[in-house]
């Protein structure tokens, strides 16, 4: 038996994240267990962290999509930096929100470049089909570029 077969590689590398003062944890902690019981490797970078950190770690981690946990109602000025950062860095890392985004909010994010946003009691079925659904998508991006290059 391989250890190393394809049916022991993760699904997915996730990075999930706090950004700003938001202090409350918990969510964010059951969601990255649950997605690491799903069988996705989780980077949890811990509280209070800024854009430039979690770019940064998401660039360092190779990892295919960002996570970010918001409750504290900064949402609309920490995440666009996020966004702004990744553009800036020439890297298409996808960036999932989940925490408590009021309906007006919701374009204000997608329209910026959000992939995702997830609403809290989100399920666990709901979380996992948003993840490989961008996971998919960049992964049938990322081959269209490799072989638009072959054909140069």
């Amino acid at each position: 038996m391989d250890l190393f077969s394809e049916s022991h590689a993760p699904k997915g590398r996730v990075l999930v994240a706090k950004l700003g003062l938001d202090g409350h944890d918990r969510g964010v902690k059951v969601v990255a267990r649950l997605l690491r019981d799903a069988g996705y490797e989780v980077i949890y970078t811990g509280l209070r962290q800024t854009p430039e950190r979690v770019v940064a770690a998401a660039i360092d981690e190779d990892v295919d999509v960002i996570g970010l946990s918001m409750l504290s109602g900064a949402h609309l000025a920490l995440v666009p930096p996020v966004l702004e950062r990744l553009a800036a860095e020439g890297v298409d890392i996808p960036v999932v929100v989940g925490g408590i985004i009021p309906e007006r909010d919701v374009d204000t994010l997608t329209n910026a470049g959000v992939a995702a946003i997830l609403a809290p009691g989100a399920s666990e079925a709901e979380i996992i089909a948003v993840l490989e659904r961008i996971i998919a998508a960049r992964n049938d991006d990322a081959a269209q570029d490799a072989g638009r290059r072959r054909q140069m």
